[in-house]
């Protein structure tokens, strides 16, 4: 629950909510955990569109789910490390001054932030079939992710040490624990 809570909060203020999660004490742990959900999110979005297509395939639905989960969830994260990690590469020259950390939190925030909007374009896939609505819905998760890992870059590599340590004043935000 703490979870779906950190969302609704990034969602209404994303500047504060990643600031009290990239802040202090760098947590892997907490990293893991966001890319782990988000990825498990997006795994679970695809079963609509994986149950469709093994009406129309000659692959069962348990090949496709199986071929699903070892893609999403066991390979886009060692990518998702690997891209954080280029992003951090390509911002240093231009004078980012983000962490590692910081640069994974952004990544990784971004894709948990965009996943619900998977989950509508996975079950509109799945109700619907191809379409215009489908194909709206992943244009809009894809817009949602871009926007917020720009935003996430913006406000890690582009903000003092400082800055980013210190949640803004008055406010608590909840941040995603690694059991949630």
């Amino acid at each position: 629950m703490a979870l779906l809570a950190h969302i609704a909060q990034s969602y209404r203020h994303p500047r504060q909510a990643l600031r009290a999660v990239v802040g202090g004490e760098a947590r892997e742990d907490r990293a893991l955990a966001v890319l782990m959900s988000a990825c498990i999110v997006i795994f679970v979005s695809r079963w609509p569109l994986l149950a469709a297509r093994a009406d129309q395939s000659e692959a069962t639905l348990q090949q496709l789910v199986g071929a699903s989960l070892m893609a999403i969830v066991f390979i886009a994260p060692l990518i998702l490390y690997l891209l954080a990690g280029l992003a951090r590469l390509l911002a240093r020259p231009f004078g980012g001054r983000a962490s590692g950390y910081q640069a994974r939190m952004a990544l990784f925030r971004a894709l948990l932030l965009a996943s619900p909007l998977w989950l509508i374009e996975g079950a509109l896939g799945g109700a619907v079939g191809p379409g215009i609505a489908q194909a709206l819905a992943g244009a809009a998760a894809l817009g949602a992710f871009v926007f917020y890992w720009g935003a996430g870059i913006r406000e890690t590599e582009s903000a003092s040490p400082a800055k980013i340590d210190t949640p803004a004043p008055g406010r608590q935000i909840q941040t995603p624990s690694a059991g949630s």
